[in-house]
This record gives C-alpha cells, structure tokens and sequence, in this order.
C-alpha cells in the first residue's frame, strides 16, 4: 500500500515555514526540511532557519544534521529523507517536506541513480587543473566524453563540471548515463503542492526586506564566527551558498558591504526565477498563488482532503 507525503514547493521568501507550521497545528503533520543550506549547524541568520524556539515547538527533521565542514550530498539528502519519512509515517501522521532546493524534490519525484560517491583526492585534482586551465578547458573536456551533459552544463558552472569529470574517473561511464534507466524509485506516492507569486516584484521586495533583515540580526557576524573555525573556509560548499559566499567576500576584504548585500540579494532572486521555471515544468502539482488571501485555507481544504482520504 502507498502511503502519501506532502510536499510543499515554493521560491525563496515566499512563506513556506510559517505555513506548515500553521498546517501542522490543524493537522497531524510533522516537518521535514528541503532545503540544502538549513541542513547545516551554525548557518542559521543567512538561511532563515526558523529560531531556536520555534524548532523547539515544531521539531523539523533535517535541520542541524551536518557540520559545514562537511559537503552534504544529494546522495546523503536521499537517505536521509527517506528515513524521516519512515520515522514519521510509524508515528501515524503524515510526512509534509517543505523547502526551495529544487534538486532534491527532483531525486524524490523521480528516483536516484547509483551515482558514486565523491573522492575528495579526484576533487583536489580537478580543481588544481582548473587553476592551471580554467573550468571553461574542463567544461570542453567534459563535452568530448559526456556530450548530453556538456549541453546542459553552462561553461562557468563549477560544481557541476567539477562533479560529472568525477564521476567519470570513478566509474568510467558519462554522468548522463547514470540518469537513463535503473534509478531508485520511491515506494510513496507524493502529493505535491507548488506556490506561484502572482506578483514577482513584491517577491522580490521580500526578498530584499528579508535580506535587511538578516543583516539586522547579525549576518555579518554569524559568518565571521563560522570562519573563525579553524577547520572551515570560504572555499566549503556550506560557505558558498547565498548570503554567505558575499559575506565571506566581505569579510576577506574582497568587497564593501553594500555589495555583498547588492550581490546576494541579486543572486537570490536569480535563484527564485530558477525555482520557479523548475515549478513550472511540473503538470502534478496542485499550484496556488502565494499572495493568496485565502491561502491557508485552500492549503488546509488540499491537504486535509488528501490524508483523510
């Protein structure tokens, strides 16, 4: 028998943690994060985490499991969720996942192949060639061996050039090979709910006023306390997320704070249009306008119909 999850999908500031939680205190839901930044310890201003009080209250699985020394895998996430899944479902309530990070919800829609996992020697490697060469050299060498995915990689795409050349080298067959058949299906049947903003600009104006806001609580701060760790850099995938990549940059001197902040809240928004051309291409979704008035409601009627059904 399947069993359903929910799955709540929606750009960057556009409210998803305060409507599972006001889900959750009508529902016999429980929480789990989507989001590859909030799965690390400490990166909490410039991922807005919801606080400690509140995590308290409404527990989120996925939240706090890694340090940011460490770089969390797609492969890693797949597991992970998986087993939350499974913790909550023996409880009797129904698993509702919430995040933006678009890759994930992809590996739970539509499997996972079995990719390798990272080497960290072949990694040093690459990078050490690209400083030599360049990632646009790689990217042309990446195109000969595995042409799909060197059409769908851009040139300055650095993680994912870095990724599909090490795949290669540890398997000897194209990433894309990896994605044609043979991938782990999912034993649930998800229920997937996708916010669309009516009205781009006032996302973005949330966007901007929350990025302020990060500020105010002491972003700045947050960043150079993590540096401060003798085993963290700027160079950890966990420091190269959005908001703190410009702040590290800050921090090192590289640029003022007016364009670490013109810069992040640039590269969020670029990151919302990416989030939703990524909701869009989806036909099983139920979708609904963020800036709905009755937007709880109609995520209430959705959901409740759904678990009880």
């Amino acid at each position: 028998m399947t069993q359903s999850v929910i799955t709540l999908r929606g750009p960057t500031a556009s409210g998803k943690t305060h409507l599972t939680i006001d889900l959750s205190n009508k529902l016999p839901l429980e929480i789990i994060s989507v989001d590859s930044v909030m799965v690390y310890r400490g990166l909490n201003i410039g991922s807005a985490k919801p606080d400690q009080k509140t995590l308290e209250n409404y527990p989120h699985h996925l939240i706090d499991i890694c340090d940011p020394s460490f770089n969390y895998s797609l492969g890693t996430f797949y597991e992970d969720v998986n087993k939350a899944i499974k913790i909550i479902l023996s409880k009797r309530k129904t698993p509702i996942l919430v995040g933006g990070t678009m890759m994930y919800f992809n590996a739970l829609s539509k499997g996972l192949s079995d990719l390798p996992s990272s080497d960290q020697t072949i990694r040093k490697k690459i990078e050490d060639e690209s400083d030599e060469i360049g990632w646009p050299e790689l990217h042309k060498r990446l195109s000969k061996i595995d042409p799909v995915s060197g059409e769908k990689i851009k040139a300055n795409d650095k993680q994912r050039i870095q990724r599909a050349l090490e795949v290669y080298e540890l398997s000897g067959k194209p990433l894309s090979s990896f994605f044609s058949d043979n991938r782990k299906k999912s034993e649930y049947e998800f229920f997937n709910i996708s916010l669309f903003p009516d009205d781009r600009e006032t996302l973005y104006k949330r966007i901007e006023d929350r990025f302020d806001q990060m500020l105010n609580l002491g972003l700045v701060d947050e960043v150079r306390a993590l540096l401060n760790r003798p085993e963290l850099t700027s160079s950890h995938n966990s420091m190269k997320s959005i908001g703190y990549k410009d702040i590290c940059a800050h921090i090192e001197g590289k640029q003022t704070l007016i364009e670490a902040k013109e810069k992040s809240i640039l590269a969020t928004r670029r990151l919302a249009k990416r989030q939703l051309t990524w909701l869009r291409t989806l036909d099983d979704s139920q979708k609904i306008n963020t800036f709905d008035n009755d937007l709880n409601k109609k995520l209430y009627n959705l959901i409740s119909e759904e678990i009880n059904h």
